[in-house]
């Protein structure tokens, strides 16, 4: 038995319930008389749209698949050997279900090495080999390629990456060594780090021709017969794959600090795995494979066994899986059907509103509000997007010309909503005017028509208490930017039936929105959480810590922005409202910051100004301030912020705003953008002792997003 396979036959006792992916080795003989071929084909079995995935058994599968054609090519019965998947998906990568239950070092360097040494295999053989990149490709997958001589890939590839960084690990089987050597070292930076950390951004298949990572791009609908006579060519000599010449000089160490900077304004050192890929990519720039090779093993063992990588896969595994069954919900079977949408109000969140219901649902949406102007200019936005999606090639004449006429506006709510289905309101956050506004919708809508209130933190409960059939009201509030972020707080009155919800379920999956279950509580989770962590920032403020300290307090979490540019994003005239809200519903956590009241009262729509590029407090908003003489340092502004959110999630968890702390990790991931490597926030305030300390009990067993015990 060879190193490789003891090696895979041990680790493969750690990976229990591995779907496992066969290697088929077909032959056949290649047109131009370029000789015999052999294709290995991965395919694990299921359906085309389950991925394909690397354990050690499937790693174990592919060695044996090489042992097979090693011989052929060594005794010279073949001039060539391919590599790709089943069709639409190439292979995504390690079996995170395997790689989060690793308990010891040793076993995670187990699995750096067992597939280096798979895949350093198809850059040793005798002959040729080839990669044929025929959809989704992404980590592990997109490695065992680069090990090959040559690439092509799919014009009709929907997703190719390189993840791992976003996850919390390194590209471990010879992505960080082997792409900067073949693409340069700028490029690689690009693909490795700042893809991975702009929210897992994918390449199409055009971007990885242009990249240089493959070598030839063929359309989607015959693209292994073009490949196949592609590889003919080059192996008969008729085509020569030329290569730019890799800049090893100052661009190199440039490229790196580029990505050292990237990091640096993404995670803010909190996370170790952008850094961790920069010291390979910085270590290749000799060309040394085996140097580099070995990096990548310690690095993968290390990060495996750290607590951002546990973090990094319980997040993702929150966004692909518990996101798509959403918990608490009811039975989709009594969901109704929704052919007519109407919208009320036709303000900038209507309006995202109506494009989002037109575009997804591809039913007729109106819209309504106190006067034709408004009506028009909130039409106008939808075609003005619609126009902007034509422009850029994401849609045809068609489908704009039938979106546009499908989106229109009435300001006669009966002739609008007299045979809608579904009516959402969004107009301004006064409990006084929702009521109204559900009171008149009422009165000439159908009586199976769903009315859904978009309201951020006021009590759907009592929105609809005045109405004849409250029964069908329910809370959908989405988060801004519409069109971007995938959180969907669907919130269940005390009177809300299950047709209703499960109706507003049933939309919320074909509007592609990660819907959770909330309870009728002040603010839900997102905005009760945000608040509480910027109230706290606000109060240490008004005490009389400077504000660049309050501010830099926060950084090592690692957030996508900090307190107060996030408090302009989302407005602080709304971010009053909702402490306003808050602090009348428990004024023993909730206060009202002053200066906050300040700084909306003058009109200032934030407390920084960016006339030198970056943000600095703004000489206006810095005379409203009012400060106390209590200042504290980071460590203790930090110490403080987060000891309230912990409180304030294990209130919420007692009072059942949702059904556990992974629905509240969810909404902070997909609603706040909340870093894959804090898990949410849970698992870092457990990670950090901070949940004890203030709840006397961690949020999520030990196991669940950290190291098994």
């Amino acid at each position: 038995m060879s190193t490789t396979a003891e090696l895979l036959k041990g680790a493969a006792e750690l990976f229990p319930g591995e779907v496992v992916t066969q290697a088929h080795v077909r032959h056949f003989d290649l047109p131009f008389g370029a000789g015999r071929f052999a294709l290995i084909t991965l395919d694990n079995g299921l359906d085309h749209t389950k991925p394909t995935t690397f354990g050690p058994q499937s790693l174990a599968n592919l060695s044996a698949a090489i042992d097979q054609v090693e011989k052929e090519a060594a005794e010279g019965s073949i001039t060539g050997i391919g590599l790709t998947g089943k069709p639409f998906i190439f292979a995504v990568g390690a079996d995170l279900k395997g790689v989060e239950l690793l308990k010891k070092h040793e076993d995670a360097l187990a699995i750096g090495k067992g597939g280096h040494d798979v895949f350093k295999r198809l850059a040793s053989l005798a002959v040729p080999t080839f990669a044929y990149y025929n959809g989704a490709a992404m980590g592990g997958g997109v490695e065992a390629g680069l090990h090959c001589t040559y690439r092509t890939v799919s014009r009709a590839i929907p997703a190719f990456s390189l993840p791992e960084v976003f996850l919390g690990l390194v590209p471990g089987w010879g992505g960080c060594t082997l792409l900067p050597n073949l693409i340069g070292a700028d490029r690689a930076v690009s693909v490795i780090i700042e893809n991975s950390l702009n929210q897992n951004r994918q390449l199409k298949g055009a971007q990885v021709f242009e990249l240089g990572i493959a070598d030839a791009l063929f359309d989607g609908a015959d693209f292994l017969e073009q490949s196949l006579i592609w590889t003919a060519s080059v192996l008969k000599g008729d085509i020569q794959v030329d290569r730019a010449e890799i800049d090893r000089g100052e661009a190199w160490d440039q490229a790196v600090e580029r990505g050292r900077f990237i990091a640096d304004s993404k995670v803010h050192g909190a996370a170790p795995a952008a850094y961790r890929a920069l010291d390979i990519i910085a270590a290749a720039k000799n060309g040394d494979l085996r140097q580099g090779f070995d990096a990548e093993d310690q690095a993968l063992a290390d990060l495996i066994m750290g607590d951002e990588l546990r973090s990094g896969i319980y997040s993702f595994n929150l966004v692909q899986k518990r996101a798509k069954r959403p918990a608490g919900a009811p039975d989709r079977s009594l969901a109704r059907p929704v052919t007519k949408v109407g919208v009320v109000g036709a303000g900038l969140m209507a309006s995202q509103l109506a494009l989002l219901f037109a575009r997804r649902l591809e039913v007729q949406v109106v819209l309504t509000d106190i006067d034709q102007e408004r009506i028009d200019k909130g039409v106008g936005y939808v075609h003005g997007e619609i126009d902007k999606l034509l422009a850029k090639g994401r849609i045809g004449n068609d489908k704009a010309n039938r979106l546009k006429a499908a989106v229109t506006g009435s300001l006669d709510k009966a002739a609008a909503f007299g045979d809608a289905d579904f009516v959402i309101e969004a107009v301004f956050e006064e409990m006084g005017v929702k009521q109204q506004v559900f009171a008149e919708v009422e009165a000439v809508v159908p009586a199976h028509t769903i009315l859904a209130t978009n309201t951020s933190s006021l009590s759907v409960s009592e929105m609809a208490s005045k109405l004849k059939h409250p029964e069908r009201v329910v809370g959908f509030h989405f988060f801004n930017p519409v069109a971007i972020l995938p959180l969907l707080e669907i919130v269940r009155g005390e009177k809300t039936d299950d047709a209703s919800l499960a109706t507003a379920f049933a939309v919320a999956k074909k509007l592609k929105k990660s819907a959770v279950l909330v309870k009728d509580a002040p603010a839900f989770v997102v905005n009760r959480i945000l608040t509480r962590f910027m109230g706290e920032i606000q109060n240490v403020i008004d005490e009389g810590t400077p504000v660049a300290v309050a501010e830099k307090a926060v950084e090592p979490l690692g957030l996508p922005m900090s307190p107060l540019v996030l408090l302009e994003l989302v407005g602080p005239a709304i971010g009053l409202h909702v402490s306003e809200t808050l602090a009348g519903a428990f004024p023993d956590r909730f206060k009202v910051s002053p200066n906050l009241a300040a700084v909306v009262k003058a009109g200032k729509r934030g407390f920084y100004v960016y006339d030198s590029g970056k943000p600095e407090l703004d000489p206006e908003v810095a005379a409203l301030l009012v400060q106390g003489d209590s200042v504290l340092t980071e460590e203790q502004v930090r110490a403080r912020v987060l000891e309230a959110v912990a409180q304030e999630i294990g209130l919420m968890l007692d009072e059942g705003v949702v059904a556990e702390a992974q629905d509240i990790d969810l909404c902070l991931i997909t609603g706040a953008g909340w870093p894959f490597h804090l898990g949410g926030i849970t698992p870092y305030l457990d990670r950090v002792g901070i949940a004890e300390k203030a709840n006397g009990k961690r949020f999520l067993p030990v196991g669940v997003a950290s190291v098994p015990a």
